[in-house]
């Protein structure tokens, strides 16, 4: 092991007290925007008013969401008008989206939004209560400008203070502990001579510790957290730092710098972070199996091999950097046959179970001839897991790619490594079809200290439901179409998914803006042309499962499943002929 960066940050809070609460500070108002939870900023409140600090501790993080959480008797309010500022270095929802999931946490009050086109980066909101009683507000989102490695200008959450005292008003930014922990961590790594050939490490780990309490909201799996957020921003950034390394373009999936590993922690001290370059983690680890219709949790990796050899046929494999091996098995039947496949990204781990439930039903069928890959990425899969054991709802993204750090579908086909699996599936099966199982997060994805929306991830950001995407060859456009029309149909018939669909994609109207999609048939579809995939045909399921539990789980993998059944259907009626 090798170790990069070491240290302790003095916490921007108690800096804080420390500067202000002082007999000669004594009479004066401060309000501050810190990137601390509640609890940690009202305890500093206190602490200010017993030394004669007037002070309003702000979070610095959603400060709108948060001023209706602590300021707002939201359980009296009628209606809330709020108007959202831009700014030329942010997309115009930027801090719309921001407010996200504000109409769900005063769900029984009307709320409005339009664009101020102000840029004071203040949110104008106007409240009306029950009893009539109305209130004007502004609520400040504290952010500097700065430049990033690609050489553009992004608008970033920071902390800020506005000081009163002696009839002298002040105000300034302050570079607070977490940012500072963040931006040592990506300048100690990428000033790092990791020399010319990928991958560079086998894992780079950065395992941090952070005093800021999550806070979960009361709506589906909503939370905030800046554990998470800074779990992303920090592997992220990360690709940008390797991608220009490499002469890459920004978001290139074919990069492979070795797992990233972000390790973000909740403590009660002091925020750390240590940086280190260690080997690669190659034992899986071991847990209870469950039934596959009513699995609740994703499954563990014996389970899933023990599932998929129950199945019969002829086993096929391929080999991850790690060494652990990527199962298929290949069902040779009459039909005309389907690739099946899921865990490309191995943090998306409700198309598991919804392959391998598929699966043991299509066995069922006289003459099935179909493929079955149900964990691609087995290396990304054991990382999940690994986060997972301190973090279990966190999207953990982590855990996308390989242990190579790149997407395996981009993968040279030169060195295929996981990508072998589907090479020797299409050349086992000949296939036309091939339906790749994914899912996207369950709960908004942020990049704080980046700009706050995910570079190259913007359609992203929020859920919107379980939709579809089709990318096929030139010329299949009528079986593509064909196909999403059967298979939407089908789906429109399982209970429960098209009004979970309705309700994600109504507040993701209310906080972004239009999807975007093509609707078929109640279900957000996309459809493209594209020459560049191997298979005629190939359909993608996403579903928000990063990352979910219980009735939730299920829900998912039975969406999967049905997908699956309803698109080996339609191959047989509308495209294999």
């Amino acid at each position: 092991m090798s170790t990069l960066l070491e240290k302790s940050y003095e916490r921007s809070i108690d800096n804080l007290i420390a500067r202000f609460a002082t007999p000669a500070m004594r009479g004066a108002s401060l309000e501050a925007w810190l990137f601390d939870d509640q609890k940690n900023r009202k305890a500093a409140e206190r602490k200010l008013h017993a030394a004669g600090v007037n002070a309003v501790l702000r979070s610095a993080y959603k400060p709108l969401v948060h001023f209706f959480l602590e300021d707002v008797d939201h359980t009296t309010l009628a209606a809330a008008s709020i108007g959202y500022p831009m700014h030329a270095a942010c997309a115009p929802n930027r801090f719309l989206l921001e407010a996200y999931p504000l109409t769900k946490l005063v769900e029984q009050a009307r709320v409005e939004f339009y664009a101020t086109h102000a840029t004071d980066l203040t949110y104008k909101v106007k409240l009306t209560y029950q009893n009539g009683h109305e209130e004007s507000h502004r609520v400040f989102a504290p952010n500097h400008t700065h430049g990033d490695i690609s050489g553009e200008t992004l608008l970033s959450p920071t902390g800020w203070l506005n000081i009163t005292h002696q009839g002298q008003v002040s105000t300034e930014r302050i570079e607070t502990d977490l940012e500072q922990l963040f931006h040592d961590t990506i300048k100690a790594i990428s000033g790092y001579d990791w020399g010319e050939t990928e991958p560079y490490f086998e894992e780079l780990n950065i395992t941090a510790q952070l005093p800021i309490a999550d806070h979960t909201l009361a709506y589906a799996e909503e939370t905030v957290s800046l554990i998470e957020a800074l779990h992303e921003d920090i592997y992220f950034s990360l690709l940008e730092v390797f991608q220009k390394k490499s002469g890459r373009p920004l978001g290139d999936r074919g990069l492979q710098p070795g797992q990233i590993v972000p390790e973000i922690s909740y403590h009660p001290g002091l925020p750390s972070v240590c940086v280190s370059t260690r080997s690669l983690r190659t034992h899986d680890s071991i847990g209870t199996s469950q039934p596959l219709a009513t699995a609740h949790a994703p499954l563990f990796a014996a389970q899933i091999l023990q599932e998929l050899n129950s199945l019969g046929g002829e086993h096929y494999q391929a080999q991850s950097r790690s060494g652990r091996t990527v199962h298929g098995r290949y069902i040779k039947g009459s039909d005309e046959p389907i690739m099946i496949s899921s865990a490309q990204h191995a943090n998306e781990t409700s198309g598991v179970v919804g392959a391998l439930r598929a699966a043991q039903q299509l066995i069922t069928h006289n003459n099935a001839h179909f493929t079955i890959s149900p964990l691609e990425n087995p290396d990304g899969y054991e990382l999940h897991r690994r986060l997972c054991a301190v973090n279990p709802k966190h999207m953990h993204h982590a855990a996308r790619y390989t242990a190579m750090g790149d997407d395996l579908e981009y993968r040279n086909a030169g060195e295929p490594g996981e990508k072998a699996i589907r090479i020797k599936a299409q050349a086992l099966t000949g296939a036309k079809l091939h339906v790749n199982l994914h899912g996207y997060p369950s709960h908004e994805w942020t990049r704080p200290f980046s700009g706050y929306i995910p570079r190259g991830f913007d359609m992203w950001t929020l859920p919107k439901g379980f939709f579809l995407v089709v990318r096929h060859q030139i010329g299949w456009t009528e079986q593509a179409t064909k196909l999403l029309d059967h298979v939407t149909r089908h789906l429109a018939t399982v209970d429960g998914l098209l009004q979970h669909n309705d309700a994600q994609i109504a507040l993701f109207e209310r906080h972004a803006g239009e999807t975007g999609f093509h609707i078929i048939n109640g279900f957000p579809c996309l459809i493209a042309a594209d020459d560049s995939y191997a298979m005629p045909i190939t359909l993608i399921t996403e579903y928000p499962d990063e990352t979910i539990y219980g009735e939730s789980f299920i829900q998912a993998h039975t969406a999967h499943m049905e997908t699956v059944l309803a698109a080996y259907e339609a191959l047989q009626k509308h495209i294999g002929q």
